[in-house]
């Protein structure tokens, strides 16, 4: 049996009624791309369906496709037995389909009813009745379990609920398929299992659910199948039950991926990077960072956990230079780095990877090359092929760029490709590469492995510990809990801008209930 006849006959094959969505011969090009050659779909209603497949596996263009915002060069969609042709998502949402982004699209200054009828406001006398918007958004939350309080301002909304809010909408509009695109990258282990909850009784009320992760384990668990994208093709779909992650892994990638590298204890030596009484405000005046004192010493990883948005972005940004402090002390290598540039604190040894690497890591309409040479392409003493007497060298250059694409394993045309025509994982591999090459002496990572596939995420998790194995030094923000118990060697749990715990890399060891535990303390409750 072949990799693409994978899963055995069933319901699927054997029943008279239309699947909820099938795809038949999609084909996408983009130029000297094929992103999507002929794939075919096809998903039950009231199933739980996972897309895997490798950064630039085609998952993302697919999904684009389906829901209106790229028009296909070949194939059909039929959603129901019927045939669709979206010219835009509304198109889409208007024939049931509902598609929750990894970055939510709320306004965060109105009400959770508010956004949820956005666009389809219940009117009375040609005015907006938000008291019937009220009601029907709490009937429409309690006939699907999701317990949110109509009246509530997103702004002060936890993730998870937020999270909520964005499948409401879609319901709201009555979605009978529903498109999450990573959807737990933001949540703690308890607000997973709450998502995991409400996706399982979605299902059973016949809603069918595509699920896109990079999370094998979360595969195991939610899945009832699985369609793994390999090359813009469908490599395998496979029952779940009848598989395993090192077989979805094998189909991903082409090979056995290793297990995580084993961090090895090691003594750390001095610190070199010092935060001190640390206070930042955002741009209302709230305290986002208030009195954060820590230190990150040489040789070791210390994690930065929380749920986002409790000022873990904030106190990385302050580090990195991005952000000003209005009170306390930011030290390099026991120099004080308050008053520096951003380019003082590279040069002084600090490497920055940026959650948010679109706005913050490159610039997207720069080639590869550019990108990964950005911001050290005066230190002549850290990149001396790169230029010969102070003016850059082309060849020099693309030398450099070579070597880093295939030392990372960056998926590009050209070195000259813009790096906004990359996907969202290669571009992750770029600012990774640029930043590891540095060798530097405090390195943050923040969000790391955040949108990229298991084999890349492998690859920076080694990176990571070769940093710490060589003697230096790595700050780890990320909101996976397993990245952060896997990796560090302390972890800090950030909570309403405090640090609310630490805990040792052999107290993690000794916790079979860790990641629980690092959750709690994450949702501001006590051990």
């Amino acid at each position: 049996m072949t990799a693409a006849t994978a899963v055995t006959a069933g319901a699927a094959a054997t029943s008279s009624v239309s699947p909820a969505l099938e795809l038949r011969g999609i084909v996408k090009r983009f130029p000297g791309v094929l992103a999507n050659d002929h794939i075919d779909l096809s998903v039950e209603r009231g199933e739980i369906r996972a897309l895997l497949g490798e950064n630039g596996a085609g998952k993302t263009t697919l999904m684009r496709v389906l829901y209106g915002l790229y028009p296909p060069d070949a194939g059909e969609i039929q959603l129901a037995g019927q045939t669709q042709h979206f010219r835009s998502p509304t198109d889409a949402i208007e024939a049931g389909l509902g598609m929750v982004h990894q970055h939510f699209m709320l306004f965060p200054s109105l009400t959770v009813a508010e956004n949820i009828v956005y666009g389809r406001e219940p009117r009375r006398w040609g005015f907006i009745d938000r008291r019937t918007a009220a009601r029907q958004v709490a009937a429409l939350a309690e006939r699907y379990g999701l317990e949110v309080d109509p009246g509530a301002r997103v702004a002060d909304l936890s993730v998870g609920l937020r999270q909520r809010v964005e499948i409401l909408k879609t319901l709201y509009r009555d979605a009978q398929v529903l498109i999450l695109d990573e959807p737990t990258a933001v949540l703690t282990p308890q607000e997973r299992q709450g998502l995991f909850r409400v996706l399982r009784e979605l299902a059973g009320q016949g809603k069918t659910v595509i699920f896109i992760t990079h999370k094998l384990q979360e595969v195991m668990e939610i899945a009832d199948r699985a369609t793994v994208l390999r090359n813009g093709r469908v490599e395998a779909t496979v029952r779940i039950a009848d598989s395993s992650p090192t077989e979805l892994c094998r189909y991903m990638v082409g090979r056995d991926v290793l297990p995580d590298p084993i961090r090895t204890p090691k003594s750390a030596g001095d610190p070199v990077l010092t935060v001190a009484d640390l206070v930042v405000l955002d741009n209302a005046g709230r305290r986002v960072v208030d009195g954060v004192s820590f230190e990150v010493r040489a040789g070791e990883i210390v994690g930065l956990a929380g749920v986002a948005g409790n000022g873990q972005s904030e106190l990385v940004a302050a580090i990195a230079g991005l952000r000003s402090a209005t009170a306390g002390r930011v030290m390099l290598s026991q120099q004080d780095a308050n008053t520096t540039s951003i380019a003082a604190r590279r040069r002084a040894g600090l490497a920055y990877i940026p959650e948010d690497r679109n706005r913050v890591g490159l610039a997207l309409a720069a080639s590869v090359a550019d990108n990964l040479i950005m911001a050290d392409q005066r230190n002549s003493s850290r990149t001396p092929r790169l230029s010969k007497r102070g003016v850059l060298s082309r060849a020099g250059i693309e030398r450099y760029a070579t070597d880093l694409i295939e030392r990372f394993d960056i998926k590009v045309a050209s070195t000259r490709e813009a790096v906004g025509n990359l996907s969202g994982g290669n571009r992750q591999k770029v600012v990774a590469a640029r930043e590891l090459a540095q060798e530097p002496i405090v390195l943050i990572a923040e969000q790391p492995t955040q949108g990229v596939d298991v084999g890349a995420a492998e690859s920076i998790h080694r990176d990571l510990l070769a940093v710490r194995d060589a003697g230096r030094a790595v700050l780890l923000s990320s909101a996976e809990s397993s990245e952060i118990l896997s990796l560090c060697d302390r972890i800090l749990v950030m909570f309403e801008g405090r640090i609310v715990g630490e805990l040792s890399a052999e107290a993690v060891g000794a916790d079979p209930a860790a990641e629980a535990t690092l959750g709690l303390l994450a949702a501001g409750g006590a051990t």
